[in-house]
């Protein structure tokens, strides 16, 4: 019909339903311009620290405000690692060098009780000048250095010996505000899902980290839709421990490949790219050259100490369990609490997610 036909309420009508219309396509069109990335792998792996580094890269990094609610993250960080470390100096048969530690500072830190934290609220508990004396001298004990050197065979923090070295600075009664990579280091078990968005050449990524402990697994379910890439973190020097989440002692690499076949051989992902970042090269690097990788997976028949050969390994033992798809696999060797290492290769993968997506998402 035509315009001169109508009337004016018709008119109007038509008016509105048009920028209705073209509303709908704005909205589409920018819909279409954001790509969902998924953050996977098993707990541990470095996900939220990812999560961190984009914040730092392709947001607004931290302010003074969000590193003073770290604070009291960072010290339960602290104090749960040593007590972590006095409990199994006893389950190891190791023993103090000092009879103040055993009969003073083991049982002061030990009685301290935990805050529990998270990674929205954060925590308000800073360390006693007392405790954080018990901590160093406890730390300086070489009973606890055996221990400590005997790590795989219990549940510790990968930042404790950071966190420890640095006891004088961040335990401060004067004033700490913590660094970015105290930030990075801090250590806050995800649970639920979390989601952070960020822009790079007008494009919105959304990144969805979810819970990488098999009790929050269940929840995963809701985050498949419109994903355009999965990426899936394994913790490199997890080779030689074992999931303490299980009674059954099962090897924490052998979890995370197990975990992987899931996701690959998912019907949710079969157009999505898989992007494997083989995390904690630096740990792999440091852990290599006392416990060797073929006392753990026999198939091994590269040298001792090669943190190289190791690492091409582990990256063959996923690539074979990506047998038809390895065109759409891309790994790439990471260190995610090093700022410079996550820059050069997110830069890489952003490259190949907007290529993958460059016509399917009107991106050019």
């Amino acid at each position: 019909m035509l315009d001169c036909c109508l009337s004016e309420y018709e008119k109007e009508a038509k008016r509105i339903n048009a920028e209705i219309d073209k509303q709908i396509r704005k909205d589409d069109k920018r819909s279409r311009k954001e790509l969902k990335l998924l953050l996977l792998g098993t707990g541990e792996s470095g996900k939220s620290t990812f999560i961190k580094q984009m914040r730092i890269i392709h947001g607004n990094g931290f302010s003074e405000s969000d590193r003073k609610h770290m604070v009291g993250v960072i010290h339960t960080n602290i104090l749960e690692s040593m007590q972590n470390l006095c409990t199994a100096l006893v389950n190891l048969n190791c023993s103090y060098a000092s009879l103040e530690n055993e009969k003073v500072n083991a049982p002061l830190v030990l009685s301290c009780q935990l805050t529990p934290i998270n990674s929205a609220m954060g925590s308000d508990f800073f360390l006693a000048p007392d405790i954080v004396a018990a901590i160093k001298a406890l730390w300086a004990d070489p009973g606890i250095q055996e221990c400590y050197s005997r790590r795989r065979e219990f549940q510790l923090n990968d930042s404790a010996e950071y966190y420890f070295n640095e006891l004088d600075r961040v335990c401060n009664p004067e004033g700490y505000l913590p660094t970015e990579q105290d930030v990075l280091r801090a250590r806050v078990a995800t649970t639920g899902i979390i989601e952070y968005t960020f822009i790079i050449q007008n494009v919105s990524f959304r990144m969805v980290d979810v819970g990488g402990q098999r009790s929050e697994r269940r929840k995963w379910i809701h985050c498949f839709e419109n994903v355009i890439s999965i990426l899936f973190l394994v913790a490199l020097s997890e080779y030689d421990q074992v999931l303490f989440e299980s009674s059954e002692k099962i090897n924490r690499m052998e979890e995370s490949k197990a975990l992987f076949l899931t996701i690959v051989s998912s019907r949710w992902f079969e157009k999505a790219s898989m992007i494997l970042f083989l995390n904690k090269k630096d740990l792999l690097a440091e852990k290599i050259m006392t416990s060797h990788l073929i006392d753990f997976f026999p198939d091994y028949n590269g040298p001792a100490r090669d943190a190289t050969a190791a690492e091409t390994f582990i990256l063959d033992m996923f690539l074979c369990l990506h047998p038809f798809q390895k065109e759409t696999l891309y790994p790439h060797f990471t260190c995610a609490t090093d700022t410079e290492n996550i820059r050069f290769v997110f830069a890489a993968v952003k490259d190949t997610i907007l290529q993958k997506n460059i016509r399917e998402y009107n991106l050019g």
